[in-house]
């Protein structure tokens, strides 16, 4: 398969899974979206994790054939700096979030207004009775989903614009070759993309491991 036609396939593929986000969550152009069930919310991270890392891996792909130059480093402004008022600009995350390799154990949360359990023994019973807050049925835990509809937005002006993304991407990785402190200056971490599955459940799971191949063979010959 040519690059242009996998690019292709692969995008239009991306694009359909995006909509279908938008379409779970009753996203519209100009909507705002209040509190959503958890089971929700998590349905669309199983999506979302994958196809910002095939999007990533995409961006990767077109960028082999572009050449930049790094643009000169902006002077820091002195004194205090506010930041700006309004909507904040979308920026898609065109580098893999490092994996933790060690990570301490969670503690498990305790709830401040948690009273002691009551027991009663008698006729050859245990009753208990507990003085606390009772949880929430599972159809009442809401998810605010502010964070999750901007990388939804990201997301979707990333992969509608992909020689740009492809440009921003050539531009840090010229910048990150000058920079001595990093270790990892590739876009792509080592090992298993974000959201990966080792058994494809579904269409997202085939269409990162194609984008993660592809990406890999284009970082390999542009080293070689």
């Amino acid at each position: 398969m040519r690059l242009p036609q996998f690019i292709d396939l692969n995008r239009t593929a991306l694009a359909r899974i995006v909509a279908g986000l938008f379409a779970l969550l009753g996203l519209t152009a100009g909507s705002v979206l209040g509190r959503i069930p958890r089971e929700l919310h998590r349905r669309v991270l199983r999506v979302l994790r994958p196809a910002e890392s095939a999007v990533r891996r995409l961006i990767v792909t077109v960028a082999r054939t572009i050449k930049v130059k790094a643009s000169p480093p902006r002077p820091r402004p002195a004194g205090i700096v506010r930041a700006a008022q309004g909507k904040p600009r979308l920026s898609f995350q065109l580098f893999d979030p490092r994996q933790r390799l060690f990570r301490k154990p969670r503690r498990p949360k305790t709830d401040p207004g948690a009273r002691p359990r009551i027991s009663f023994f008698g006729n050859g019973e245990v009753r208990r009775i507990s003085l606390g807050r009772e949880p929430p049925p599972p159809g009442d835990c809401l998810e605010t989903p502010a964070h999750l509809v901007r990388r939804l937005e990201a997301l979707k002006a990333a992969l509608d614009d992909l020689p740009r993304q492809a440009r921003r991407l050539a531009r840090a990785l010229v910048r990150r070759q000058k920079s001595p402190r990093l270790k990892l200056k590739g876009p792509l971490r080592p090992g298993h993309a974000p959201g990966y599955r080792k058994r494809p459940l579904q269409e997202i799971d085939r269409v990162l491991d194609r984008c993660d191949w592809f990406a890999r063979e284009a970082l390999a010959s542009d080293t070689s």
